[in-house]
């Protein structure tokens, strides 16, 4: 992969985002409870083309002294830091295809500008024995990354399958995709929830 393809799957993700202010404490609030279904359409990697069912599990969002626990985890230990803070926390659950899928460690809410609101899932993903057996570059993306995108317009978004995470200033989290495109999600639909979200 050229440089230039991987310029073009740096995600730069603001933390301090997902601090929600007290007056938006209650939308993100009405996620917990919620289910999320959809499609996830795979553009490239070992899959392309392929489509497999997406589901996300709120059982809550992550607070913002978790958020903060994270972000202070990045900056002390880089990302292996990061990946011990975030095992010991679960927010929900995540499942890709047909299996009982991963917990879904930190699920956090904040507003977009255009009246979305938007849900992003860092999770420790199931690295497989084949990738650990071989010491291929895979191991070094050892989180599953994913935005979702409800309310107003469509109802959308990406997933990163393989991704790593760097820190960039002080509260810019860098989401690198370890294939060439993320996948897309697509027809997302929302149940339950506090308020009956969606």
């Amino acid at each position: 992969m050229n440089r230039k393809t991987r310029l073009a799957i740096l995600l730069l993700v603001g933390i301090a985002a997902f601090i929600p202010l007290r007056n938006a404490a209650a939308q993100t609030n009405a996620f917990t409870g919620a289910t999320i279904t959809g499609t996830v359409y795979f553009v490239g990697g070992p899959r392309p083309g392929r489509s497999m069912p997406f589901r996300l599990i709120v059982d809550r969002t992550t607070t913002p002294d978790e958020v903060n626990q994270l972000n202070s985890a990045l900056q002390s230990g880089g990302q292996d830091e990061l990946m011990r803070t975030l095992s010991k926390m679960k927010a929900g659950r995540i499942e890709i295809g047909s299996g009982i899928g991963v917990p879904a460690n930190a699920i956090m809410v904040s507003q977009t500008g255009e009246g979305q609101t938007k849900i992003t899932v860092l999770y420790q993903r199931n690295v497989r024995f084949a990738e650990l057996r071989f010491g291929t570059r895979s191991t070094m993306y050892p989180f599953g990354y994913a935005e979702v995108y409800v309310g107003r317009g469509e109802d959308q978004g990406m997933l990163i399958p393989a991704a790593r995470v760097r820190l960039r200033d002080d509260n810019t989290w860098e989401v690198e995709d370890f294939g060439v495109f993320p996948a897309r999600l697509m027809g997302l639909r929302v149940r339950g929830g506090r308020n009956s979200a969606g």
